[in-house]
């Protein structure tokens, strides 16, 4: 079992920036892909960015690529978000999420993909 608290959420201008982390609990986090997904009012849950189990590799989703950096700590059981020049339209609940599977080739980015999520943080944008 892997439970996962996201923190970092906030009101941010355009343009600005903001730093979510994911802690988990649990000794096995290194066996873990790691996900961001977020959710905007109205709208569907769709994915953001996604990690390798020892962060060799990452993959993004194209509405942020060049702009959002995940990244992750493995002796701190940690995920981060590091996200730049945001938008309004980033404006969106953020969960973490963590898939049982390992390898540089695991990185899923669908939903269901995944085992375990998080309750979520709120990042809002202002224009």
């Amino acid at each position: 079992q892997v439970q996962l608290v996201e923190s970092g959420g906030g009101l941010v201008q355009a343009g600005g920036s903001l730093r979510l982390s994911c802690a988990a609990s649990g000794r096995t986090f290194s066996s873990y892909a790691m996900g961001w997904f977020r959710q905007a009012p109205g709208k569907e849950r769709e994915f953001v960015a996604a990690i390798s189990w020892r962060g060799g590799s990452t993959v993004y989703a194209d509405s942020v690529k060049g702009r959002f950096t995940i990244s992750r700590d493995n002796a701190k059981n940690t995920v981060y978000l590091q996200m730049n020049s945001l938008k309004p339209e980033d404006t969106a609940v953020y969960y973490c999420a963590a898939a049982r599977c390992s390898g540089y080739g695991c990185l899923p980015w669908r939903g269901y993909e995944y085992d375990y999520w998080g309750q979520g943080t709120q990042v809002t944008v202002s224009s």
